[in-house]
């Protein structure tokens, strides 16, 4: 019996679910789950990681219109330079050795982490941020929308395209780069942030995930399952999460996602190892 026909589903749940309670960010552990409990190289697993972020990014994307906080002007740029740099990440990923790309993988986890601890510690104790000198995107009130200027562009731009190219390259969907960069670069409240966040997320991983199907590079039999139960569980998360506090979940996540980035940090150094040792 395979057993990656239950196990996919049941590792979609659990993802969609930390989806639904921290934002699209939960979707940077789709790529270590399945590597820890399926077993696949991460040149196999981020593109069903990827079609599971595009499902559930997109339903957010649709709430965000209906809702009118997702500024798809400046989604649409970005996902542009994102769709652009996918492709190289895909085709990138199978050319280097997965121990690598593993340890690489867990660095940008830890990163994550990190940062998620030292946020969530901030809110919890009340710290406010610090003051910042006025973002290249601004806010015309008058009109609603942002002002379009060079800096605005130019900073939107390399953004889309590091979270695209990393979207292809490791399956991330680049919700950890779109978010911060939203908040550093425009002076957009939170939740059109994370809605503009999502809009971008749908077209870059619908539009990688369609790639790696055309190029024969995902495996449908695992991705359908885990990205259908992912939607599932973002449903049934987003319903908990209107029960939790959103510093309380941030800090369960960051735990969370640094013991998986210690864990395949190890797993990849051992495999380095006995690659080295075995030529």
């Amino acid at each position: 019996m395979d057993y990656s026909t239950l196990i996919s589903p049941a590792l979609g749940i659990l993802v969609g679910i930390l989806m639904g309670l921290t934002g699209a960010g939960g979707g940077i552990l789709s790529v270590p789950l399945l590597v820890f409990f399926l077993g696949l190289p991460i040149a196999e697993a981020a593109p069903i990681a990827l079609c599971a972020v595009a499902l559930a990014s997109s339903i957010g994307a649709i709430l965000g219109l209906r809702n009118k906080i997702l500024r798809y002007k400046a989604a649409g740029f970005m996902a542009i330079f994102g769709l652009a740099l996918s492709p190289l990440g895909l085709w990138v990923a199978p050319q280097i050795p997965n121990a690598p790309l593993q340890i690489l993988f867990s660095l940008i986890l830890l990163y994550v982490a990190i940062r998620l601890l030292s946020q969530a510690r901030n809110e919890l104790k009340g710290i406010p941020e610090p003051n910042r000198k006025p973002p290249p995107c601004l806010m015309n009130p008058s009109i609603g929308k942002l002002q379009w200027t060079v800096p605005c562009a130019r900073a939107l731009m390399v953004s889309g395209s590091l979270a695209g190219f990393l979207s292809g390259l490791l399956g991330v969907g680049g919700g950890f780069i779109i978010v911060p960069a939203l908040k550093r670069y425009t002076d957009l409240p939170v939740k059109s942030i994370v809605a503009t966040s999502l809009g971008v997320l749908a077209i870059v991983t619908g539009g990688g995930a369609i790639f790696s199907a055309a190029s024969g590079n995902l495996n449908l039999i695992v991705a359908a399952p885990f990205s259908l139960a992912a939607l599932v569980g973002l449903l049934f998360g987003q319903l908990l999460g209107k029960k939790m506090s959103g510093p309380n979940v941030q800090l369960i996540f960051a735990i969370f996602t640094l013991l998986i980035a210690i864990s395949l940090l190890i797993k990849g150094a051992l495999n380095l190892h006995l690659d080295v040792f075995l030529k």
